[in-house]
This record gives C-alpha cells, sequence and structure tokens, in this order.
C-alpha cells in the first residue's frame, strides 16, 4: 500500500495489511498521529527540547501517571507501578524501561509536508518525533491496562534529550538516576531501509563506536609567490584530510571497520595569501570496541608526522562519543517473539551494523537491553531515503506498529 505521506491521516491506513490485531482503538492511533505530527512542526535542537518534554508530560499526566521533568526542563522520566519489579514474565529481573530520544537536527526540511517543520534550519530528519510518539503510545497502553487489572510489569519510560550531540543526553539521565532499579532497557530506531510493518533485529553490535575529531594546523602565513618561505597551509591541510584517513586504514585491522570521513574544512580568505592557521573537522567510526580505544592515540601520531613534513604545528580536539550499541540475545529473543505475534514471522527480518552512533549504547554499558529497528518506508516506494537528510519521510502506520510491538513485549 502506497499513501501520499502529505495527505490527510486516516485511521483506516494505520495498521500495515498483515499485522495482528492489538488493543490500540483507531481513536488512539488517530491522537498518536496528530500528536507525532504537532512534534515534527516544531522540531527543537539539543538541550532545547522544553516544549517536546512539556507536550510529553501534558499527556502522560492527563492519563494519571506522575512524570517527572529533569530540572534543566528537557527530558523526564516516569514510572508505571505494575506487578514488583523483581518479577517479569519473560523472566526477566528488575523494572523494563524503555528510551526514547527527543531532539531534532540543524538540518532544513525539504517542502511537501503539510506538518513540516515551522523553524527554520531544524527538522526531524532522524525520526525522534516517531520514537518519542511510540514510547509515549506504549506508556499509555500500558496505564490503559494497568487500570484494567491486567499484570503489568513495572516499567520506566525515559524520554531523553540530547541524542545528536557529543557528548549526549544519556549520560546525564544515567546521572540522574534514570537507571535505578531497572533490570532491562529496550529502545527503538527508524530505518528507513525497511517497510513499514516490519521489524529489524540483531543480536550483539547493531551501530559503531562513534567520536569526533577537530584538527587545527598554525603556521607563520605568508605570500603566496614565496611558499618556500612559510609554512604552505593550505597544501599541508589538503594532503592531511587525504592522508590521514589513507593511512588509518594501512594502521588498523580492515575487519575493525574504522572509518575517518571529513565534514568541513575551513582555511584562508584570500587568494594571494597562504592564512597562519586552517581547521578540518570530521567523525571517527569503528565497530570494534578495542581499536575505538586506540584509535585517539593513533590519530594523534599520524597526524603530527604528516604535518611534520611541511613544518605545521598541531592542535587535536579528540571527542569521546559513543561506544557500539550491543544488543542482548535474551532481550533479542523476547523482542522477535513479541514482533512474530504483532506483525507476524514474515515481517520479523535482520539487520545489519550500522556505522552510525547512538548514544543508547551507555544505558546498554550499565544494563542489559537492546534496540529494536523500526521499518518506516512505505511499502512500494522506490526513492532511496537516508536519515538526516532533508527529504527523510517515515510513513506514519509505523507509529501503530510500534506501540502494539512495544506494549506486546512488556505484557508479555
Amino acid at each position: 500500500m502506497v499513501r501520499n505521506l502529505a495527505a490527510p491521516y486516516h485511521a483506516d491506513d494505520a495498521v500495515p495489511s498483515g499485522s495482528a490485531p492489538f488493543e490500540l482503538s483507531e481513536q488512539r492511533v488517530a491522537e498518536l498521529i496528530e500528536f507525532r505530527r504537532d512534534l515534527h512542526a516544531h522540531p527543537e535542537l539539543a538541550r532545547q527540547e522544553a516544549r517536546t518534554t512539556r507536550m510529553v508530560a501534558e499527556r502522560l499526566r492527563a492519563a494519571g501517571l506522575e512524570p517527572r521533568v529533569q530540572p534543566a526542563g528537557t527530558g523526564l522520566v516516569c514510572d508505571i507501578e505494575g506487578r514488583p519489579a523483581t518479577v517479569s514474565r519473560r523472566g526477566f529481573e528488575g523494572r523494563m524501561a524503555i528510551r526514547a530520544d527527543l531532539d531534532a537536527l540543524p538540518i532544513q526540511e525539504a517542502p511537501g509536508l503539510a506538518f513540516r517543520s515551522v523553524n527554520d534550519g531544524v527538522s526531524h530528519a532522524c525520526g525522534h518525533d516517531i520514537h518519542t510518539t511510540v514510547v509515549l503510545g506504549t506508556g499509555l497502553a500500558l496505564a490503559e491496562a494497568l487500570g484494567r487489572g491486567e499484570p503489568v510489569p513495572a516499567t520506566r519510560l525515559i524520554f531523553q534529550p540530547s541524542e545528536e550531540v557529543m557528548p549526549g543526553g544519556a549520560l546525564d539521565m544515567i546521572g540522574a538516576g534514570a537507571l535505578d532499579g531497572v533490570g532491562r532497557i529496550v529502545s527503538l530506531h527508524c530505518d528507513p531501509k525497511v517497510d513499514a510493518g516490519r521489524v529489524g533485529l540483531r543480536v550483539g553490535a547493531l551501530t559503531a563506536a562513534c567520536d569526533k575529531l577537530a584538527v587545527r594546523l598554525t603556521g607563520p602565513g605568508g605570500h603566496t609567490s614565496r611558499p618556500q618561505l612559510t609554512v604552505d597551509l593550505v597544501h599541508t591541510l589538503a594532503h592531511l584530510v587525504t592522508e590521514l584517513p589513507a593511512a588509518l586504514s594501512r594502521r588498523v585491522d580492515p575487519r575493525h571497520g574504522l572509518s575517518l570521513v571529513w565534514g568541513a574544512i575551513n582555511a584562508g580568505q584570500a587568494a594571494n595569501a597562504i592564512p597562519q592557521s586552517g581547521e578540518a573537522h570530521g567523525t571517527v567510526r569503528c565497530m570494534d570496541e578495542r581499536a575505538w580505544a586506540e584509535a585517539p592515540d593513533l590519530v594523534l601520531e599520524l597526524i603530527d608526522s604528516i604535518a611534520a613534513v611541511y613544518g605545521a604545528k598541531t592542535e587535536l580536539d579528540y571527542i569521546r562519543g559513543v561506544p557500539p550499541v550491543v544488543n542482548d540475545v535474551a532481550v533479542i529473543d523476547a523482542m522477535r517473539a513479541a514482533a512474530a505475534e504483532v506483525c507476524g514471522s514474515e515481517n520479523v527480518v535482520s539487520v545489519e551494523q550500522s556505522l552510525g552512533g547512538e548514544d543508547f549504547s551507555w544505558y546498554l554499558r550499565q544494563v542489559p537491553g537492546a534496540m529494536v529497528r523500526l521499518g518506516v518506508r512505505t511499502p512500494g516506494d522506490t526513492v532511496q531515503r537516508d536519515l538526516h537528510q532533508p527529504s527523510f519521510l517515515a510513513d506514519e502506520s509505523a507509529i501503530a506498529v510500534g506501540v502494539r510491538f512495544f506494549t506486546r513485549l512488556f505484557l508479555g
């Protein structure tokens, strides 16, 4: 079924063909779609998600829950007090937690949606509005089930700010006690390569480690007619940005998947003047944790050796980002069973490890858990879409699939 995502929403479009029924009314689905569209139209950058936090908190309070907003006004946690936290129908000990991320990206959204971003230069180009809506819908469904007397497990909803920056908001939430008493934690991420109605799973590493780096080269500057009398900064910077990734590929086992890609280069202003400084900014990504741990020292060594050939001085700002997201096998097994019940086993697919980074990995350093890939590609759509692009588009039917899946996972 191909649907124009800019067209008005109809409740009967919400559930993809083949999905198993679950306790989620058409009215609730329509409300969640409307909520997501509001978030999508009002995106907020990292550590600025005050409106988004307030919107989530208001919906939770209206359901009789007691969200606890973080002191900075962005991010919140909310407990659902079901069965004792030491009891789980899936055999897990401790409180079960589910995490969503709230922030948007500094990307101008492409035109086309009736509910496109009203904030110039900011958009939900990574699907965090979908993530937030799915976790909110799951919390509301669990609260309703508890009100009906169903055996709901002790649950914590975590709505985290600032996932898109380094260091991310996960460390702030953990430091504020978000994992206190939690035995397992789960999360989701939109996947534009997987059809809506499908759930993607992987045991072990799902994402890569990711760091940021900024390299600054300096020299005395000079006239372009006499480069031999100074340090040719632009020439040196050009060699650095091409030779450093190549050198890393020969110093690190290729099976570790270490990759350096530059995102910004700046040097000079005048055509006939050699500048005194130049900068390059990029990311280092790695699939192997040991290689990730050794990367900063190796990068510094290679930068110094390349710059030394041309006489440039170097400064390196290496920002540790996130380790890989490593999914727990027992949690994935539980997810696979829940997804098969909701979507049908034919719609539970395996996904590959991504070189993208995710600060959900910090939670998994504390407690076992897993992240699921939620398909958001409209079936039949032949346009190649990706995250962090102005044209990123999510099929809204994925919201109902995500809520049904997580509700089934928690209720067993």
